[in-house]
Parts: structure tokens; sequence; C-alpha cells
């Protein structure tokens, strides 16, 4: 036996001295670069690739089936003059016998300098296209089924690697149909030993490029890689991301991210996740948990995510983004949000929002439901928001154009002071702005749908409680639905139309006010308070063209209006009325005025609207003992008024203030006139006594005291038909 084992055992030298023999005489006898074009023909027929060998074969068969590629290209047999991948050098060894067991033992896999180029020309093909496709490949049968295993399962290949290592690589993709161009270069990337059930460390440096719009990120990749090639299952742990981008959307600034947690995934279910998500923009900070499902189709993403307090304006503005000027010039400065998140390739949502926006609370759903039409949808609820803070303060021209206008009100308020001054002169200066007020090419590629909710909104100075506001927008026309809340102390209820179809835009409006309080609205937006009391107003306008001063000068429509309980401020109606009787009495006042302002019961009429001029015909206000009567214009683009009025003394209801105006029964009925002109701001200081309009009344009143003389003298023996045509002959 032991003589047996001897024998067998040099045998069994001799075969290994024999096939380590072959191997000598294979590896130093046998050049495999005399065989160049037989290689490039077998992978075109094989694999449908170009092959292009530029440098030596370097090789070695045993123990280790070694490969050394230098200087060699790769193209699809489709497109030859389109190459796929270049390489400096590729090296690599397998251990011979493992394979016999599928079992992949590799020593280090070395490549340096891979240029790797993706091109889809216009018509939508890719130079890829080809490759792994045999000529003839539809002619022959599949190749059979890799050898099961004992179980009837089959058996999946063993990896066991020392190392990978590329240096100096670079990846393309350019579309020529869009003429998107992206890039990675300068990658790195190194590994430890790769094998089944052993914790593998990587490490990734590359930069990344983009040309619409141009960017540029340095980004390295830190992890530790768990495979399990069985069930497809990969997982990164202790993963750390970081680098910063640069680029045209940064307009010079410097994105500084970073990112960490545990990736995993599995191709088997075709699901990947990112778990305990900690990630980070310049000085935004932040959590969250993200799960893409069906990675071979269509991936859908689903998650959370938490932002901790940021400064919002600031972190814009770090990214070279422009923020346009606020009236508050620490708005955006307090933002944090919760929420899930949900998406695919085209949409994304922010579902359960709660959105906490310098001291407002807003909950609801943010989504982008078609990412290139930009369609927007939003539904939120919330406690309060001032918008004031959020818009632009006013403009210089604006500023010097409302200080000229009020130092224009203030010298005529001095000359109407007195009551007995002429008429203020009706103003000319424009009051509104030319500059641009909306941007139209935005607006008309826009998508939304708005639904928003606050227990209070403050825009343009005014408190909305109960705030409700429905908006869409498509197709080039914009819709507010429904814009409705409650306003010191009443409702305002709007509703709104905006087509941007016309190269010049037409706008309508419908609104309704009840029983809100004037003097408050007046004081909101810093008008003088000509009036008080509770206004209900309906009005149905329409305009056109995209500034203040287009808007006046092409305003159009009807306005119906009443006050009730209200007082005319600073506008004593008995003043004047006394002063008229004085003076037809012949008399001179001998005390001042006691109050500067009349109540009345109801104020109201309606306007009709043309080109920036509102007319009224019937204004009327019911006043304890005065009945007055009102026609006129208001030029809205100067803010001017023109206009008459009528007062009838109803009847000697009370004393008058001085024994110079005593009411007697002659003045009874009689209408009183008044003509208000001027800027529209000084209200009932505008307005003073006809003088032609009285020249009248004191004919009246002579005719009717010469009647009252002749009825004396005549007697009955006038008829009744007489008496009446004298009492029109001087009343005419």
């Amino acid at each position: 036996m032991k003589a047996l084992g001897k024998i067998l055992g040099l045998v069994l030298l001799g075969l290994l001295l024999i096939i380590v023999a072959l191997g000598f005489a294979l590896t130093h006898l046998f050049d495999p670069n005399d065989y160049k074009d037989e290689i490039q023909q077998l992978a075109r027929e094989r694999a449908g690739l170009d092959l292009a060998i530029g440098g030596d074969i370097g090789w070695s068969l045993f123990p280790w089936l070694g490969l050394e590629l230098h200087d060699t290209s790769l193209a699809s047999v489709a497109t030859p003059e389109q190459p796929l991948a270049n390489v400096r050098m590729l090296g690599l060894s397998v251990r011979v016998m493992p394979l016999l067991r599928r079992e992949v033992q590799m020593s280090d896999i070395s490549i340096n300098g891979l240029n790797l180029t993706l091109v889809r020309d216009a018509q939508g093909r890719g130079n890829w296209e080809g490759i792994g496709q045999p000529e003839g490949a539809a002619a022959r049968a599949p190749a059979e089924p890799a050898e099961p295993s004992p179980d009837g399962q089959r058996r999946p290949v063993a990896l066991d690697i020392d190392s990978l290592t590329v240096r100096d690589a670079r990846v393309s993709y350019q579309d020529a149909s869009t003429g998107q161009h992206l890039s990675a270069e300068s990658i790195e990337l190194s590994t430890g030993a790769i094998r089944e059930d052993t914790p593998v460390d990587i490490q990734l440096k590359a930069f990344f490029g983009v040309n619409q719009p141009v960017v540029r990120a340095r980004s390295e990749l830190r992890a530790t890689l768990h495979l399990d090639t069985g069930a497809q299952g990969y997982r990164l742990e202790d993963l750390r991301l970081n680098g910063e981008a640069s680029g045209e959307p940064f307009d010079g600034q410097t994105l500084n991210f970073s990112a960490q947690g545990e990736l995993l995934a599995d191709l088997a279910s075709q699901q990947a996740e990112w778990r305990n998500l900690r990630f980070s923009a310049n000085e935004l900070r932040g959590l969250g948990e993200l799960r893409v499902e069906n990675l071979d189709s269509v991936p859908r993403f689903n998650g959370t995510l938490s932002v901790a307090r940021f400064d919002l304006a600031a972190f814009l503005r770090g990214i070279g983004q422009t923020l346009p000027e606020m009236a508050d010039s620490t708005a955006l400065g307090n933002v944090e949000l919760v929420s899930k998140i949900t998406g695919s390739q085209n949409s994304l949502a922010l579902e359960d929002l709660d959105l906490k926006l310098d001291g407002s609370q807003l909950r609801g759903r943010i989504a982008v439901t078609d990412l290139s039409a930009q369609a927007l949808r939003v539904n939120l609820t919330g406690d309060r928001l001032d918008l004031d803070r959020y818009l632009p303060p006013p403009s210089e021209e604006q500023q010097a154009a409302t200080a000229a206008r009020d130092s224009e009100v203030q010298t005529e308020a001095i000359l109407a002071g007195g009551g007995t001054t002429p008429l203020p002169e009706q103003p000319t200066r424009h009051a509104w702005s030319e500059e641009p007020v909306l941007p139209l090419d935005r607006l008309r590629q826009l998508d939304v749908r708005l639904d928003l909710g606050l227990n209070e909104l403050t825009v343009a100075r005014l408190p909305l409680q109960k705030f409700s506001l429905k908006a869409r927008g498509a197709g080039g026309q914009l819709q507010l639905e429904e814009l409705r809340g409650g306003l010191y102390g009443g409702q305002v209820n709007t509703s709104a139309n905006l087509d941007l179809r016309p190269a010049v835009p037409l706008l309508t409006l419908r609104q309704r006010i009840a029983e809100v309080a004037v003097e408050q609205l007046l004081e909101a937006q810093n008008e003088q308070v000509v009036v008080q009391g509770r206004l209900t107003l309906d009005a149905n306008l329409r305009t056109r063209g995209n500034s203040q001063r287009a808007w006046v000068d092409a305003l159009a429509g009807d306005i119906s209006f009443n006050i009730a309980n209200g007082v005319l401020v600073e506008a004593n109606l008995e003043e004047q009325i006394c002063r008229a009787i004085a003076l037809l009495n012949q008399r001179e006042l001998t005390t001042q005025p006691s109050g500067r302002d009349t109540p009345f019961r109801q104020l109201g009429g309606s306007l009709t609207l043309q080109d920036g001029v509102a007319s009224n015909r019937d204004l009327r206000a019911s006043i304890p003992g005065l009945t007055v009567n009102g026609r006129g214009d208001v030029d809205l683009r100067v803010l001017g008024m023109d206009y008459r009025i009528g007062v009838v003394i109803e009847g000697d209801k009370s004393d008058m203030p001085d024994p110079a105006c005593q009411v007697s029964q002659r003045y009874v009925g009689l209408e009183w006139p008044l003509h208000c002109r001027g800027p529209l701001e000084l209200g009932a200081r505008a307005c003073r006594i006809d003088q032609s309009g009285l020249g009248q009344i004191a004919a009246r009143l002579a005719g009717d005291k010469l009647n009252e003389k002749l009825q004396e003298q005549l007697g009955d023996r006038v008829s009744p038909e007489l008496q009446e045509a004298l009492r029109g002959l001087f009343r005419r």
C-alpha cells in the first residue's frame, strides 16, 4: 500500500509538472497577439462588438487565468463610427480550478483610463444598441441553461475578488434630439475584497456635469457594501455622501450638500429603500425615509421628510436665487416643515404637510402633478397669514406720486377750509403707475389649482376673517372662483377672471361687500376718512392691460352702493344751508358752526363707469330734517370729482344754529344747491354753495312773496286756474 501511495503521489506530481510545463509553454510559446484578428472577429460574431485592440495583449494561464489589455476600444457593430468605450489599460486574473465549481476567485481588477460614451442620435437610436446580440442570433437555438444544482435550483455564481480599482474614468451621455449632455469625469473607485457575506468598503469620487442648465458638481461617497447575489439583495450601510455644486442656477454661488444613512436594494422585488436619511444643503438640515418601487419599469417613491427650522431667504440667496424685494426684511426667515412625500419621474407631492412660516402654521397638500407642465396643486388650511409681509413695498415712483398728490390735497384742503373760499381746481396729475404688474409670460403657462382656507389673512392691510380662496388656472385663463371672508364686521365675496390669451389681457371682476365699516376700510388704505357707516356694494367691472394706469384708464362697468347709519366727516351741511339762508335773508351770521360732521340714515346710489370715469345720477342721502340728491362724475384716473348736490329741507324740525338762518315755512321743499369739485380725498370739504343755483332760489322766493300779496289783494276774485299760472310764472 505504501508503494501504491508513493506511485500515486509520483503520478500526481508528474501530472502537475506536466500541467505547469504546458502552462509555461503556452504562455511563453503561444502569443495571443498573433490572433488579434480572430479575437476581434469572434467578438463581432458572438457579442455584436466592434473590438479594436491597439496595444499588446498580456496573459497567463495557470494557476491564474490572467488578461491585460492596452489601448482597447469597443463599439456596437451597428454604429462602428461611434465608439462606446475606450480603455487605456484593463487587467484582471481568475483562478482556473474554482471556475469548474462555478466560483469566481479573482485577484485585483484594475481599470485605468476608461472612457464610456453613450450617444443617442436625433432619431432616438443609441450607440449601445446591438451589443450582446450575436450575428444570426435569431436563427440560432437559444443557449442551454446553466447546470442546475442537485436541489433543482440554478446555482448562483460565487464572487471572490481581492479588490477593484478604477482610475481616471469618464462616462458621458449625449442626446441629439434634446441637446442634453450629462457627464461624470475623473472617476476614482476603490474597494476592499468583494466576497459573499463579507462587508466591502467602497470609496468613490467623481465630478459631474450637465449642460441644460450648466451645472458642475464634485462628490465623494464612502460606504460599506453587503452582497447577497443569490437573493439579489444589496445594502450600503454607514453611507456618507458629500460634495458641492455650482453653475448657472446658482449665479456664482456654491451649494454644499451631504447625505447619510443606509441604502438597500432588492432587485428580486425591484425595490430600494433609504433608511435613516440625514441630509444638509448649506444651512438647511433635514431627516427622512425614502422607498422606491418598480425599479425596472415606472419607478414610484414615497417616504417622510422633516426639515428643521431655517432661514429660507438666506438659503435662497446662498444658492444664487434673487428674491423680489419684500415689505418685511425678515420675511421667510423662520421656516420648518414635516411631511409625507410621494412621487414618480414626473410628479412630486408633499402630503399631510405641516408647514410653519414666520409664525403662521399651514397644513394640507402641495403637489406638482406634472413636472414637465409645472402643474401645481395646493390645498392648505391654516391659522393666519400676513401676505403684506411678502409683497413688494411701494416703488420710488409710487411714493413720489403719492407725496405729490398728498401735497396737492393738503393745499386744496387749506383753501377749502373756510367753506367760503373758491372751489378747488380739478387735479390733473395721473394717480396710477405705468409699471407692469403681472408676469404675463409665466402666468400664461400656469396650470394651477389653489384651495386655501385661513382663520385670518391680511392682504392690502385688510384683515379678512374666516378667509376662503379657490382659484384655477390653465390654458392662459386664470379664474378666481371664490374669495370670501369677514371684514370689519361685514362680509366680502369676490370672483374674477383674467384672460391672458389675447396680447392685451382682459380682466373681469364681480364683488359683493355687505355691511363693512367704510371708515376702517379707508383707514386701512391710508385714505382720508370722508364718510363713516356700514357699506353694502355690488360691482360688476371689466378692464384690460397690465398696469395700474392701464386698468384704470380702461375701467368700465356698474356699481351700486348704500351706506347706512353713517356720518359725512367734516361736512357740515347744516352750516352750508345756514349760510345760504342767511344770504337770502340778507343777514350776517353771528355764531360759529357748532359741529363739523353731518350724520345720515342712508346714503346710496349707482355708478356707471366708462374709460376710468364713474358717472352718478341718482345719489340720495337721508339726513334728519334734510334730503340730499346728487349727480356728477368721479374721474378715477386723477382721483378728482365734479359733483352737484341738492339739499332739500323737509321742515323746521330743529332750530338752526344762528338767528340769521332761521328756517321759515317758505324754505321747506326747496332744493339748495351745492357744488363739489377737486381732489376726491377732500370729500365734502371741497363742496360750496352753488351761487348760480342760489340766485334761482332767490327768484323763486321773490315770486312766492309777490304771489302771496296778489292773493291778499284779489282774494276770491281770481280763479284757481289763474292763481296756479301765476305761481308757475314766478317759479321759472
